[in-house]
Parts: C-alpha cells; structure tokens; sequence
C-alpha cells in the first residue's frame, strides 16, 4: 500500500541518496587526491570531477529506483533494502566506468577512488537509511507522518491486518476505524467501530482518515463505487486486499483479460526464472560440496563398516515435488534388519506397542531403540544427511525446501501435500532452523507451507547460514 505519505517519504529518500551518493564520490576523491601522496593515473581537477557526477548520480538514482528502493515493501525489509543497496551501489561505480569509456575522459583520478566510492557509497547509504528509519519511527510514535486507515469488510482478514497494522511505530499505519459486523473486530484493538460501512463514509473527514482498506466486495455494486468515490473525491488512498488468504500467497499475477482486471493466483512464487536460478544454485552448490566434503564420505564410509556392519547407506522412498516417489539417501544410523517396515509396525514387533502409539500421534519418538550408537552420532552431527547431496546433484531434492516425506505420511496431511508438494523437498528447510525435531507435526507443515507459498531466494540464504548455525549447536537434534 502506497499512501500519500509513503509517497512523500520515497521521494525524500530519492534526494537525500543523492546528495549522500554525492558525499561519497567527493569524500573518495578527497581521501585519494589530497591525503595519498603516490602519483595519480590522470589529472582530474575538482570541478571537472565534481561536473561529472552531476551527470552520471541522476542514473545511479534511476538504477536505486529500478532495485525497487524506494518501494515501502523494500525499504521497510532491512536485510532485503542493504542487498539492494549494496548491488545499487556496484551498479552506480560500473556506470561511473562506463561513462569513462564513452566519453574517453578519465573521471577517477586513480582506480582507488572507484574502490573508495563502492565502499563509501553502501556504508553512508546504509547508515543515512538506518538514520531515517530510526528517525520515522520516533515521527510514527506522535502520529506525525502515519496513515490514518479505515478498514471496511467481514472476513477473517479484517482482523488479522488490524492486529499486523497495530503497531503504528512500525507499520506507519493507524487503525482508526473499522465498517463492518462486531465479529470481526479484533480483540484489543481500541478502535471506532461502525456497523454500517454508509456511517463510516460520512465520518471520513472528521476522522482524518487517509487510507481506505477494503476486505470485501459487497453484493451491492452501488455500496462498493461509494466507498471508491469517497476515497478519489477525497484524493486519498484505496487499497482492496481479497480476504481470501489464496489470493496473497503463492505468486500473484495481475492481468487484463477480455477487459477486465484478472488475478492469476500460483500455488508458489518458485516458477520461471526463480525455479532456473535455484536448479543453478543446486547444482553448483552441492557439486562443490560434494567435491570438498569426499574425505569426510571416505571416512565414514569406512566407520559404518566397522562400527555399523551391513550397508553403508539407507535407501529410503519419499516424495519430492508433485508427489513423485524418490530414492532419498542417507548413512544407515539404524541397525541394518530395521527400517524395511513402517515404524509403527516394526516398533510393535519389537514388543513395544508405547513407541507404537507415539509414532501414530507424533510421526516420531524421541529415543528410538532402532538407532546404533554410531547411529547416533551420526544424527547427532547431521553427517547422516550428507549422502542427501548427490539427491541434490540428481536433482531430486533441493538444497531447501520443505521435507520430503515418506509415502505414507501424505495420508496425515492429505488437503495440504499438493500445496506442499508444489516445489521440490530440500535436504534442508525452515522446519530445520526453526526448532528441528523439537517442532510438532503440524507445526513443522505449516512451516513448511509457508516456506512454498513465500519462496525467494534470500530465503533460502537466509535457511542455508541458519542450518550451519544449528548444526554445529546440535539444536533439537535427536
């Protein structure tokens, strides 16, 4: 949602990046030039210099823009806005270079400014938007620059966009009144509530309302063009968000067909180039792995012969993408007559109907009798999922995703395996990073679920750096 405000401030972002990029030309230039007595590739005087990054920061500026960094949904995402800085901040040094080499004039006095500017220009740029971020947050707190938002509707998602708006610190946004029945009033929000969306309209101005969140259509095609007109007289925002929670998960697509606005909802945002860049990345990543890791198979390959007797390897059937069977693999941490059945059933033959039921109710057990003490190691460390690689390289799996799991297990979760299933399991995923073995099974497939509906690449950075993390603490490990 881009209110008036919101506007406002990117285009106040836009100018003070500007005059920071500008700072952190002439700071490099001035570190180099003045206090660096070795001799300089070429003569460029100060004002020459200073002429030339009045020409090229303006397309620096439009290559910020076009990273999408003065959008709310970048610059309100800390770790996603220092990426994007920091790609605008090579971008912006690469157009200085090729504005040398189109002009044949040398604007970098000596090839260490170029490397000061890229420095200089994402540290100053990420400190200044820190600053500003700090600094709109103390405004948000007063009211000063927030959006007053009434919200019309009926459904679930009324409340639930109340409760992530609450926070006015954070979210810029201030709830100030709700049109709608009293059930759908969030609990602990102090707000004007109407139940009638015509009593609110007549109130907008006195409420000092400028942003108008709708929820729901109603079947009154007049009652909808009111609330829309009263917002374009007002020349204040209108936003309508579906309150169907399908329509803002997955990737969304919004198209004109036959004349008419058309939403094209996908199960997951992990198509087109975002599924080529991953195969990539997975290929890649686990041929190098594979490549650096071989002593490490060497070696306990060697210890499950002597420690382990039997395979060195557990083959086991799971479902991957589409719910297509594959060969997972894995070191055998069990002793080698177990782990042909259903845990269930092989726990029962053991006599041991209690890890019977605990497996029925959880899916697992927390000291299973099956597992060798070399098999716990293995577990213990992970190093039992390091075979899962060649899956990887196979293309079987992927490096993240959700986890692959066994035939059998699609019948506990049967409405939510194709959703689950519409990207490729990984051999790690945010069930892994987020509490591992100590997660429930519901839990861990609403993670899992999450991750296919809100799949992006920094994610999966995110999931890899965290996986180490746990690992090496061995947190719910088991």
């Amino acid at each position: 949602m881009l209110g008036r405000n919101s506007r406002y401030y990117s285009l106040f972002l836009l100018l003070v990046d500007s005059f920071v990029i500008l700072l952190a030309l002439c700071l490099s230039y001035i570190l180099r030039v003045l206090y660096d007595a070795r001799p300089l590739a070429s003569e460029v005087y100060a004002l020459e210099y200073l002429s030339g990054l009045l020409s090229v920061i303006p397309f620096w500026i439009t290559a910020l823009a076009l990273l999408g960094l003065y959008q709310s949904e970048v610059y309100n995402r800390r770790l996603l806005e220092w990426s994007r800085l920091a790609a605008g901040s090579i971008i912006g040094v690469l157009l200085i270079l090729g504005w040398e080499f189109i002009t044949k004039n040398s604007l970098f006095p000596a090839r260490l400014v170029a490397v000061y500017s890229l420095i200089g220009s994402f540290t100053l740029l990420v400190i200044e938007r820190e600053f500003l971020r700090w600094l709109r947050s103390q405004l948000f707190k007063y009211n000063i620059g927030t959006n007053r938002v009434l919200l019309i509707g009926s459904s679930s998602a009324v409340a639930d966009i109340a409760k992530n708006l609450a926070d006015t610190k954070k979210s810029g946004y201030k709830i100030v009144a709700i049109a709608g029945p009293k059930s759908a009033l969030p609990e602990d929000i102090n707000v004007i509530h109407y139940p009638q969306v015509e009593s609110a309209l007549k109130f907008i101005d006195s409420n000092h309302i400028t942003t108008i969140i709708q929820t729901d259509l109603y079947d009154n095609h007049s009652r909808n063009q009111k609330i829309l007109a009263a917002a374009q007289t007002r020349h204040i925002s209108y936003n309508f968000i579906p309150g169907e929670p399908e329509f803002y998960s997955g990737k969304n697509t919004i198209d004109v067909f036959l004349g008419y606005p058309m939403i094209s909802v996908s199960q997951t945002p992990l198509v087109g180039w975002g599924e080529i860049a991953k195969l990539f990345f997975d290929t890649i990543t686990s041929f190098i792995a594979i490549v650096i890791l071989s002593p490490v198979f060497v070696i306990l390959y060697i210890l499950q012969k002597i420690l382990n007797p039997g395979p060195a390897l557990y083959i086991s059937k799971r479902l991957s993408r589409f719910s297509e069977p594959v060969n997972l693999y894995k070191f055998r941490s069990m002793s080698a007559k177990y782990g042909k059945k259903d845990a269930a059933d092989e726990f029962e033959e053991m006599g041991r109907p209690d890890l019977a039921e605990e497996y029925r109710k959880n899916h697992k057990v927390s000291n299973d009798p099956r597992i060798t003490k070399f098999g716990k190691f293995l577990r213990s460390t992970s190093l039992d999922e390091l075979p899962q690689l060649f899956n990887v390289l196979k293309g079987d799996l992927s490096m993240v995703g959700p986890r692959p799991i066994l035939p059998q297990e699609s019948k506990f979760n049967r409405n939510k395996t194709a959703l689950l299933h519409s990207v490729k399991s990984g051999v790690t995923g945010l069930w892994q990073v987020s509490g591992r073995s100590n997660l429930s099974f519901e839990e861990r497939i609403e993670l899992e679920l999450f991750y296919a509906q809100n799949w992006s690449f920094w994610l999966d950075i995110k999931i890899l750096f965290k996986t180490v993390a746990v690992v090496l603490r061995k947190t719910g490990a088991k």
